[in-house]
């Protein structure tokens, strides 16, 4: 397991994806772990090398008796960064996270390329809060602030759903360690960042929810705009761990924000992915087939299809590859079918996905035309 040693505690790290590809850190709430963020991974993976930490006194890292300061997990990040040898990187996080994110704005703004600050604030509203909290665990444990604390963490709609990760994060609630999560209370409780907000130069999205009762966007998020040189806001219809309640909104927040704004030159970009979906053979041979007749129609659907709508970060590859099947063999575009069935199974598509999608033409678009697809589908 790889940790990096901060002042004596060992912090925990996750660093997963291409390293030639930009570094996003990612820092949890209080009281939860790095598997915060496991519903953005997945697309978050195709364009970032991720570094994932446990905060001190959370999930696998240690947890040092008595009370910790927003600086002091501040540096415990930057430790973590250098022990994973990369020098600059994005950062987002939530929460605590988005605390720790402040100070590494307003002290490391040479290393950070962009900073995302989710459902958090400079100051908390109720510093008695969160001294109370600190001494009801030591007390009597994570149990004492459970119920408290998931009804902060989630909207009621939510809390009372079968949404998996609601009873993850009540998982990691309870495994925390009383000892750290104390002391990271006290580094809430004791902090005041806004005299620091104008020192923040790079960068800066802050996102909030209209249903977080933790930090409400009114004197919370609106004030880290208002203060912060720059900064642009989105807030999104979810309670305090909005990248839970609204997975695919924040990882699309994320790609607006983070990625670079698409190409100018669409039918570049266009013939760069068609050449990853459908593969060289197929594109050299429709650049050479072209006509004086067909030439402008490739360019469109280059430019259209492939350099505006596949390059899309909202939906990944394969799930594009698998309505393509869908929308084709409903609509018997059987050509078309047979050409995107054969470069997605070569690209990774397997049976089983694909017997999913044609169950669904045989309920949605009829027997007929999932009969036929099958039939293709079998001859491969």
């Amino acid at each position: 397991m790889p940790f990096a040693i901060s002042e004596e505690a060992r912090i925990f790290y996750r660093l997963e994806g291409a390293a030639d590809k930009p570094l996003l850190v990612l820092v949890h709430s209080l009281g939860v772990d790095h598997g915060l963020w496991d519903p953005q991974m997945p697309a978050l993976l195709r364009y970032f090398q991720v570094l994932r930490l446990d905060l001190r006194g959370h999930g696998a890292s240690d947890a040092p008796a008595g009370d910790y300061t927003i600086e002091q997990l501040g540096r415990d990040v930057i430790a973590v960064v250098d022990s994973a040898k990369r020098e600059s990187f994005a950062y987002c996080g939530l929460s605590l996270g988005g605390m720790i994110g402040q100070w590494l704005g307003a002290n490391s703004g040479h290393r950070i390329t962009h900073l995302a600050l989710a459902n958090t604030s400079p100051r908390v509203g109720a510093p008695d809060l969160f001294d109370a909290r600190r001494k009801a665990v030591i007390e009597g444990g994570m149990g004492a602030v459970e119920s408290a604390v998931m009804e902060r963490y989630f909207s009621p709609r939510v809390l009372a759903s079968t949404n998996p990760q609601v009873a993850t994060t009540r998982t990691a609630l309870l495994a925390a360690n009383p000892v750290g999560y104390a002391g990271c209370c006290a580094a809430i409780r004791d902090m005041d960042q806004r005299p620091i907000l104008d020192r923040i130069g790079v960068p800066t999205l802050v996102v909030g929810g209209t249903l977080d009762a933790a930090t409400p966007w009114e004197g919370h998020g609106d004030l880290l705009t208002a203060s912060i040189p720059g900064a642009r806001s989105l807030v999104l219809e979810a309670a305090h761990l909005s990248n839970i309640e609204m997975p695919s909104a924040f990882a699309n927040a994320l790609f607006e924000f983070l990625l670079p704004q698409p190409p100018d030159d669409r039918l570049a970009a266009g013939f760069a992915m068609r050449r990853s979906i459908l593969g060289d053979a197929h594109v050299d041979r429709s650049i050479a087939n072209a006509t004086d007749l067909t030439r402008d129609f490739q360019d469109l659907i280059t430019r259209y299809a492939w350099g505006t709508v596949w390059t899309r970060p909202g939906l990944d590859p394969r799930i594009r590859r698998l309505l393509v099947l869908a929308m084709t063999a409903s609509l018997g575009r059987w050509e078309e079918f047979r050409l995107h069935l054969r470069t997605g199974l070569a690209a990774g598509l397997e049976l089983p996905d694909l017997e999913e999608v044609l169950l669904q033409v045989a309920i949605y678009a009829g027997v007929p035309a999932a009969n036929t697809a099958f039939h293709i589908a079998s001859e491969k």
